[in-house]
């Protein structure tokens, strides 16, 4: 792997026990930052602390929708942190449904509208749950910063997605032989609408499958885009970094 190119893992968990060597890895991989995500009020602060710590860290306030049954009180507050950039992850999670579907909605709305009120960008997780996403985006107003992290859809949700101004953010899942609707998604979608993540320490790409995954792991999504849209590495390294730091309104340390 050229270890000389830039990267940005857009979403990540960080995790105080590891997170020292985590981003050692990270930097001797080229990846010179690194969004990490909050799920719920004690992850957003965690993630805060990290952020706080180290200069190329930047942090999300949010309540995933398996937490969504705790509400979103305190979010808000936190957003006004300089090294929050980003509200969510927020949406609906229909196949583990560890929150109520009204539960689930009422949060993601909440978390589009504060997304919408305070200009900041809005990270989705959906999972079986298209269109419930699409009809709720819809119905509150879509951020004029979205992205669908780890997407797991195909070449017509894609396409939903961009005809919103969403941007679609590929995970390791893009290695894995059985991911042919994603494959596709990637190959039908343009690059300026790409960014790339390992949503670690979940989703390690091959051939580390199985293994707890870390952002030093990005480049071997960025290669595999690049071999789905048969275009060099660096040319994806420079795009997905380019558009990462566009839509989060950051700059890597070197910048």
């Amino acid at each position: 792997m050229n270890n000389s190119l830039e990267w940005i893992d857009n979403h990540c968990h960080l995790d105080e026990e590891t997170v020292d060597d985590t981003l050692v890895a990270a930097a001797e991989a080229g990846v010179s930052t690194l969004v990490t995500v909050g799920c719920d009020l004690a992850t957003t602060r965690e993630c805060i602390s990290f952020a706080e710590r180290f200069d190329n860290v930047w942090a999300t306030a949010g309540v995933h929708p398996h937490e969504a049954k705790h509400g979103c009180d305190g979010i808000e507050a936190l957003l006004q942190h300089p090294k929050v950039m980003a509200v969510g992850e927020a949406g609906f999670d229909f196949h583990y449904n560890h929150s109520a579907a009204d539960e689930q909605k009422l949060a993601f709305a909440t978390q589009i509208g504060l997304a919408n009120s305070h200009d900041l960008p809005l990270v989705i997780h959906t999972r079986e749950a298209w269109d419930e996403t699409f009809e709720l985006l819809d119905a509150e107003g879509v951020p004029r910063r979205t992205v669908f992290h780890c997407f797991t859809g195909g070449a017509a949700e894609a396409a939903e997605c961009v005809a919103r101004g969403a941007m679609i953010s590929i995970s390791g899942i893009v290695t894995f032989k059985s991911a042919t609707d994603i494959q596709e998604a990637v190959e039908a979608t343009p690059l300026d609408w790409l960014m790339v993540e390992t949503d670690s320490p979940y989703l390690a790409p091959v051939p580390h499958r199985g293994k707890p995954n870390q952002p030093a792991n990005v480049a071997l999504v960025g290669a595999k885009v690049a071999d789905l849209k048969g275009i060099d590495v660096a040319t994806v390294a420079v795009a997905t970094t380019q558009t990462a730091k566009a839509f989060y309104g950051i700059s890597s340390v070197e910048d």
